[in-house]
C-alpha cells in the first residue's frame, strides 16, 4: 500500500529540504518507487539538490494547480542521482514549485484549491505506481501544511535543538495529534557534537510524548556540498547518513 509522508518544520532554516530529499534516496535505493513533491511554492528549491536544471521544468507544480496540465505532466525522473546503489525498481520522481518570481508573486497574491492538490497527490501516486510519496511542506502551519498532515501516514518534524523550535514544534504536534496523524517521528537536525544526545533525546521525547527517530549531528562536509547534491548517496558511511539511513528504516517499518 503506498504511503504519503510529509516532511515539517514549525520554522524555516532546519534542513527540512535537505532531510526530505536523504530519506527519499535512501528508501528509493532500497528498491522503492518514490516520488518527492516540493509544496513550499512560496520558497522552493529542493529540486537544487538533485541538479535538476530549471530550463528542462517545462511544467511544474504551479502550472498544474492553475489548470495548465495534468500533475503526471510536472513529474521528472531523477533516478539516474541513485547511481549503481539503486535496485532494480528504485525510481524517484521529482514533482518541483516553479523559481520564477511571477509564480511565486501569483501564488502569494491569488493562492491556489487545496482540494486540488489534494487530488494531485491521489493522481500521483496511481498514475506512478508510487510506493512512497514525500511532501516537503512550507514551514509554519497553514492550509497547505494542515493537509498535508491530514492526509499523511507518517509525518516526520524536524527541528533544532532551539528554544523557539521547541516552542513551535509544540504546537505542530498538537495539531497532528488532533488531526489523527497515524505515525509522527522527531527529527533532529543541526546538534552540536558537545551536546550529550542521549539527554537531548530523553529530554525532547518527554516533552512532546513522541519519539525521536534521530538526531543529526552538525556535519561541516554536509555545509561544503552547499545543496549541491544528496549527501547520503555521496557519503553512506559518514554519521550523518548513518542516522539517516535508520530513520528512512523507521519510515519503512511496515
Amino acid at each position: 500500500m503506498s504511503k504519503i509522508v510529509s516532511i515539517h518544520s514549525f520554522r524555516g532554516g532546519t534542513g527540512k529540504s535537505n532531510s526530505t530529499a536523504n530519506l527519499a534516496a535512501i528508501v528509493a535505493r532500497h528498491g522503492y518507487r518514490v516520488g518527492i513533491i516540493d509544496t513550499d511554492i512560496q520558497s522552493p528549491g529542493i529540486h537544487v539538490l538533485f541538479g535538476f536544471d530549471e530550463q528542462k521544468m517545462k511544467y511544474s507544480l504551479n502550472d498544474y494547480l492553475w489548470g495548465r496540465c495534468n500533475i503526471e505532466d510536472t513529474a521528472y525522473d531523477v533516478s539516474s542521482i541513485l547511481g549503481k546503489t539503486k535496485q532494480a525498481n528504485s525510481h524517484i520522481y521529482l514533482i518541483p514549485s516553479s523559481i520564477k518570481a511571477k509564480d511565486i508573486t501569483k501564488v502569494l497574491r491569488e493562492g491556489f484549491d487545496f482540494n486540488l492538490l489534494n487530488d494531485g497527490f491521489q493522481e500521483l501516486l496511481n498514475t506512478l505506481k508510487l510506493d512512497y510519496l514525500f511532501i516537503d511542506t512550507h514551514p509554519g502551519l497553514n492550509e497547505e501544511t494542515l493537509l498535508s498532515i491530514v492526509i499523511s501516514d507518517i509525518l516526520v518534524l524536524i527541528l533544532r535543538p532551539d528554544r523557539q523550535d521547541f516552542q513551535g514544534t509544540a504546537v505542530t504536534v498538537e495539531v497532528a495529534r488532533k488531526l489523527e496523524v497515524p505515525k509522527m517521528l522527531l527529527l533532529i537536525n543541526k546538534a552540536l557534537p558537545a551536546l550529550d544526545f542521549d539527554a537531548l533525546r530523553q529530554q525532547v521525547e518527554k516533552t512532546y510524548n513522541a519519539p525521536v527517530a534521530g538526531i543529526l549531528p552538525v556535519a561541516e562536509e554536509l555545509m561544503q556540498l552547499a545543496s549541491s547534491d544528496v549527501f547520503c548517496l555521496r557519503h553512506p558511511e559518514h554519521p550523518f547518513s548513518k542516522v539517516m539511513e535508520k530513520v528512512a528504516q523507521m519510515i519503512m517499518q511496515k
